[in-house]
């Protein structure tokens, strides 16, 4: 009954030669608040064992405001207690500008990637994410420009988020070093990218699946059609005690080796979330969740 692994038996990395990783991260996209509260959200993360850090310049924004604030809150930290930074996989992202909204001209990479140093107070990052991609953007320009930061030593990896398939390809096409990571939204009520070829890509390019909303926006916690109802059951099957703690550890029992990126900003969350290390799955019981998720059984 014990054929999948836990998690915690796994080395993953940042990409095929990158930085060993934690099989679980925790993301930034609702930092906010005092040093102090931010300090203690990083230290419950890195003392749990969480050392990648998600973050992105435009986290913070309230469609008026506030872009770079994330990062800016997360700098203030490093800037307080430098030693911390010695101990995470650092992670942003850039290329949505609003109002535009997505630009990855050679000109603005170069912009938002200063910006994004600047105020996380850091000369580099070890993951430096397209965060969507830019229709009007030739792959081969995006390319040469994030070549040129990791030249400068200001990223050390490059990854996308929320890219298709054709569109990584394209990417990596005009790309002297392979993808280190794609960044899909992956959950037990998300299962698209199972079935649509995101996974097998990834598994084929050696890139470090990062799954943003994890538990489905919330969905999982708080069920309310039938489909989310019947996932909920299939996951309490297996961790009755902590719904969220199923549904981390269900995404990493994949072969892909997913990261999902928590989003909690409740320290008590993440400490309890870095529970979903040590649970295991067998065949029978996570293929009864994607049952439950597909709405349907397999052929």
């Amino acid at each position: 009954m014990s054929d999948l692994p836990p998690a915690s038996e796994r080395t993953l990395t940042l990409g095929p030669d990158g930085p060993a990783i934690a099989p679980l991260s925790w993301g930034m996209w609702r930092l906010a608040g005092t040093r102090e509260v931010a300090a203690r959200l990083v230290h419950t993360a890195l003392d749990n064992g969480l050392n990648l850090l998600d973050t992105a310049d435009i986290y913070g924004f309230d469609g008026s405001g506030g872009f770079g604030d994330a990062e800016a809150l997360l700098g203030e930290v490093l800037a307080a207690e430098p030693g911390l930074r010695g101990r995470m996989v650092l992670a942003t992202k850039g290329g949505i500008r609003p109002p535009l909204p997505y630009d990855q001209s050679p000109a603005y990479l170069a912009e938002a990637i200063d910006a994004s140093l600047s105020r996380l107070r850091t000369d580099h990052v070890e993951l430096w994410q397209v965060h969507r991609p830019d229709i009007l953007a030739h792959p081969q320009e995006t390319a040469a420009a994030l070549e040129q930061a990791v030249a400068a030593g200001k990223i050390g990896r490059i990854g996308v988020s929320n890219f298709t398939v054709p569109q990584v390809e394209a990417l990596q096409a005009f790309l002297s070093q392979p993808l280190a990571t794609t960044q899909p939204e992956i959950s037990p009520l998300r299962i698209t990218c199972f079935e649509n070829g995101e996974l097998d890509q990834a598994m084929r390019m050696g890139m470090r699946p990062l799954a943003w909303s994890p538990l489905g926006g919330g969905r999982l916690l708080s069920p309310e059609s039938e489909r989310d109802k019947a996932v909920a059951h299939a996951l309490d099957a297996v961790h009755s005690a902590d719904r969220s703690v199923a549904a981390l550890s269900w995404l990493m029992a994949h072969p892909a080796g997913i990261v999902p990126i928590l989003g909690t900003q409740k320290a008590e969350r993440i400490a309890a979330a870095a529970k979903a290390l040590e649970v295991r799955w067998n065949r029978e019981q996570w293929y009864a969740v994607l049952v439950a998720a597909r709405g349907e059984q397999l052929p």
